[in-house]
C-alpha cells in the first residue's frame, strides 16, 4: 500500500485443455490374399492427425477384412490427445479380391442312352475347385454328346467365384 506494507496470497489456477485433437484421415485399398483375409495398420488411414499438447493414441474401428467385406466399409479412426480429448475421422477402406478361384478337373467316361445321347454336368468334371469367397457358378462349354461324337473330346470347365473372377480347366471326356 502507500505507507510500504506488503501483503500475499496464493492461489490456484488450473490450466485445462478441452480441446479436441484434429482427426484427419486418408481413405485406402487393400486386396484379399488367396485365404480371402487382408489387414491394415493406423498409419494405412492416419494422415497427419494433431493436437497442440499431442497425442496420446490412435485407434481404428476394424483392422481385420475377409471376403464378406469386399466393397468399400468403412472404418473410424479414434485420435485421443494427452488430455484424453477424442475426436474420430471416418474412411473408406476398398477392399478387393481379385484372386481367381481354383480349377480342378477330372476325366470321365460316358456311355450313350438308348437314344445315342450323353450329357455331363459341371459338377461331375468338377475336382473339388476351390476358391477363398466362394464359388457362384461352374459351366461346361460342352455337355451333350451324341453318336457322331464317339471317341474322346476336351471340355473346358468355368468356374466363377462369388467376386466374379473366373478359372478354367480341361478335362478329356471320353464317350463310348
Amino acid at each position: 500500500d502507500i505507507y510500504g506494507h506488503t501483503a500475499t496470497c496464493m492461489t490456484t489456477i488450473t490450466i485445462e485443455d478441452n480441446t479436441k485433437p484434429n482427426a484427419k484421415c486418408k481413405d485406402h485399398c487393400i486386396q484379399l490374399d488367396a485365404t480371402g483375409h487382408a489387414s491394415i495398420i493406423v498409419s494405412d488411414i492416419e494422415n497427419g492427425s494433431s493436437d497442440a499438447c499431442g497425442i496420446k493414441s490412435l485407434s481404428l474401428s476394424q483392422l481385420n477384412f475377409d471376403c464378406n467385406d469386399v466393397g468399400s466399409p468403412m472404418v473410424t479412426l479414434t485420435v485421443s490427445d494427452n488430455n484424453d480429448n477424442v475426436d474420430t475421422c471416418m474412411a473408406t477402406v476398398t477392399v478387393k479380391d481379385s484372386v481367381k478361384p481354383v480349377a480342378l478337373c477330372q476325366n470321365r467316361t460316358v456311355q450313350l442312352d438308348n437314344n445315342g445321347i450323353a450329357n455331363i454336368t459341371a459338377s461331375e468334371i468338377d475336382n473339388n475347385s476351390t476358391d477363398a469367397c466362394g464359388i457362384k457358378s461352374m459351366a461346361l462349354d460342352l455337355s451333350t454328346f451324341d453318336c457322331d461324337e464317339v471317341g474322346t473330346h476336351s471340355v473346358n470347365l468355368t468356374v466363377t467365384d462369388n467376386n466374379d473372377n473366373v478359372e478354367t480347366c480341361m478335362a478329356t471326356v471320353t464317350v463310348e
